[in-house]
């Protein structure tokens, strides 16, 4: 039987794929939406996977947004997990389909295809990295099997490899359960996306709340017999009962490239500002794709899950032939390391720097709340401008609340193209509970106007 209406195939059930198909059903309720995902899950919140193995989220279901019955029932998807898809053929326009229960395949024809593979952990060519008790946390299934391990297992130390955000928030989470947690960074200090007034201080932070940081070190193997035993690094010896790596994670393209999808000079998937691909009908959109980066004016992979959300939505609305763009990004992100609140957008000062910019930097500490109210909180503010315009292009901040508020504030005016005498004057919100009269932004702002 021929199929009479339009089919958009899916690859990858969760935040941009789900984004894409939602809005495609919802604006064209006649089209045959498919979503294959390899995983028993979908659409769930791997941000929040730190704070189940911390055990602030109980049940791991609970990071689940929409239950697989809604996206099918409420939203008229044909969500089929545990289905890996293992090839595409863009000039038929046909995906080859294994379903992982029953070990069989199936070819599926498309008439849109969106490519949302995402990203995975990098797993270094380490000896012993086998071993029973090394894990990544990327996925439900592995929090889910971190979990498993530590009921049974009954570990006391943990060793986290890498210093990145998912390094730091797992380090938090082990660390506030009971764990004796040790972090391996091979660069000097953690958190390096952050300049290192930010770093330095959140590596303080570490070990004043007894974590053990090991830096300038790299890893050389990983030890143990049935399970892991130790760690070797560059310096020393180091036992443990768990580890989990978090050095970084790359992007998904291996089924992009070989079915003739162009790669960009970053890695991962290059797309246009309306996520299209190369070839005709093939979008991608997420951890696995670029996006263009309003500052540096090129793509890069910043892989973020607002970012996937926002281009699953582009691609859905192209799909249905809006022809709407992709304004870009410029690499707003946050996190929590034990007390302190850390944000920034934009570009880093050595970061800037690099890229040929000439910039001019403006470091201020302040508080939270008017100096009378109780529990202010200090906080820093960093603003780096072009020396010559005073354009501001990045900011940084942290402090013990109310940092991401002040960074969306700053992500907004570099959007906007603001200089420090426009950020200077802003009519921002004063009340004793939030903020003092001169908002830390302003006071940021007012400083840097004055010069190098």
């Amino acid at each position: 039987m021929n199929r009479q209406r339009e089919r958009l195939v899916v690859i990858g059930g969760n935040a941009a794929g789900l984004s894409a198909a939602s809005y495609v059903k919802r604006k064209r309720p006649e089209t045959e939406v498919l979503v294959f995902e390899k995983s028993p899950y979908t659409s769930y919140g791997s941000c929040g996977l730190p704070y189940y193995i911390e055990g602030l989220v109980k049940d791991p279901m609970e990071l689940i947004a929409v239950p697989i019955s809604a996206l099918k029932e409420k939203r008229g998807l044909d969500v089929r997990v545990l289905h890996e898809v293992t090839d595409v053929d863009t000039e038929k326009r046909r995906v080859r389909v294994r379903d992982l229960k029953g070990e069989k395949e199936i070819e599926f024809s498309y008439d849109w295809l969106v490519i949302s593979t995402g990203a995975s952990p990098v797993r270094p060519p380490l000896p012993g990295i086998g071993l029973n008790g090394v894990f990544a946390l990327r996925t439900l299934e592995d929090g889910i099997r971190i979990e498993n391990f530590i009921k049974v297992e009954s570990p006391k130390r943990v060793t986290i490899i890498g210093g990145g955000y998912i390094g730091m928030e797992v380090a938090e989470a082990f660390s506030i359960r009971g764990f004796e947690v040790t972090v391996v960074e091979k660069l000097p200090r953690v958190l390096s996306n952050f300049d290192a007034e930010f770093s330095e201080r959140v590596g303080e932070k570490l070990r004043e709340k007894g974590v053990r940081l090991i830096l300038g070190s790299g890893v050389k193997s990983i030890e143990g017999d049935r399970i892991v035993r130790g760690i070797i690094t560059e310096t020393g010896t180091v036992e443990t009962d768990l580890v989990l790596l978090g050095v970084g994670i790359k992007p998904q393209i291996t089924l992009a490239k070989k079915s003739g999808i162009e790669i960009g000079k970053t890695g991962a998937i290059k797309i246009n500002d309306r996520t299209e691909t190369n070839i005709h009908r093939v979008y991608a959109c997420g951890d696995c794709a670029e996006a263009h980066h309003r500052i540096l004016n090129r793509n890069v992979w910043i892989p973020l899950g607002d970012t996937a959300n926002k281009q699953g939505r582009i691609t859905g609305a192209n799909i249905v032939g809006e022809g709407v763009s992709f304004p870009g990004i410029i690499g707003s992100a946050a996190t929590k390391v034990f007390e302190l609140e850390l944000a920034r957008t934009g570009l880093g000062e050595e970061e800037a720097k690099g890229e040929g910019f000439d910039v001019t930097t403006t470091l201020i500490e302040s508080f939270t709340r008017a100096h009378y109210y109780p529990n202010r909180k200090p906080i820093m503010i960093k603003l780096i401008s072009e020396k010559k315009t005073k354009r501001l292009i990045g900011s940084q901040a942290m402090g013990g609340e109310g940092v991401a508020k002040r960074i969306d504030i700053l992500a907004t005016a570099i959007w906007a193209g603001m200089k420090l005498d426009e950020i200077a004057w802003l009519d921002l919100t004063y009340v004793p509970p939030v903020a003092p009269v001169w908002d830390p932004v302003l006071v940021a702002a007012q400083v840097g106007m004055k010069g190098d």
